[in-house]
């Protein structure tokens, strides 16, 4: 929808990542001398925690070695020391997740599947099964988001942070606005996709509701870019 109005763009998020992940990949973007005018963050029950997301963050160990900006960003996880000095030591820790099949494609610098559409993969029908998603925590202030407004800020990046749609089962318990009292810059998305055929899970948007929620994106930020 972004490249039919004209707009080149990349979908990088990842499913179950958290502000750590999206940290990293803007460092390494800007590693690899992109030129990027807007960036749009999703930050909302990701400021619960400053944790890493064990299931994502193993995508980048292959890469350790080739860039800088990966071993500065781990260099506070326990296992930094192990990484660095041990040869193979991830691999033989996260064996079943990034192995030897990946560590040989990551040589051959094979481009996965995640490069087709864009980036975007879009998420099945609920079919009826939606569960209840209680938001029973209180947000904090998050150290990797605030290092993304700062690189934002150095780098005259139009930063769009955004809380995104959940389903007409989740009880809020007033969580996002907890999250404008801490960050009164990230636009509430909460209401604007709510009926559960939208989702795949509670929290996530399957592909009707993604294309709902883009328009209004699209609409609101980038229709004086648009051709």
């Amino acid at each position: 929808m972004f490249t039919d109005k004209g707009l080149k763009t990349f979908n990088f998020g990842m499913q179950g990542s958290k502000l750590f992940e999206s940290d990293l990949v803007l460092k390494l973007l800007l590693e690899k001398k992109n030129k990027i005018k807007n960036v749009i963050v999703d930050v909302d029950v990701t400021l619960k925690s400053e944790n890493k997301s064990d299931g994502t963050f193993l995508k980048f160990l292959p890469y350790f070695n080739e860039s800088y900006v990966i071993r500065e960003h781990f260099k506070e996880l326990d296992d930094f020391n192990s990484f660095y000095y041990i040869p193979f030591y991830r691999y033989l820790k996260f064996d079943s997740k990034i192995g030897f099949r990946e560590m040989f494609f990551s040589v051959l610098n094979k481009k996965s599947n995640e490069i087709d559409n864009g980036g975007y993969g879009p998420l099945p029908e609920n079919n009826g099964n939606l569960n209840t998603e209680v938001l029973d925590y209180q947000p904090h202030r998050n150290r990797y988001y605030e290092e993304i407004k700062k690189i934002c800020k150095v780098n005259n990046i139009n930063l769009i942070a955004i809380m995104t749609p959940m389903c007409e089962k989740a009880i809020v318990n007033n969580y996002f606005k907890k999250v404008n009292q801490l960050y009164p810059e990230i636009y509430n998305y909460e209401n604007i996709v709510t009926e559960d055929k939208y989702f795949s899970s509670c929290g996530h948007m399957n592909d009707m509701g993604a294309k709902v929620f883009t328009a209004k994106i699209l609409n609101d930020f980038f229709s004086h870019e648009c051709n």
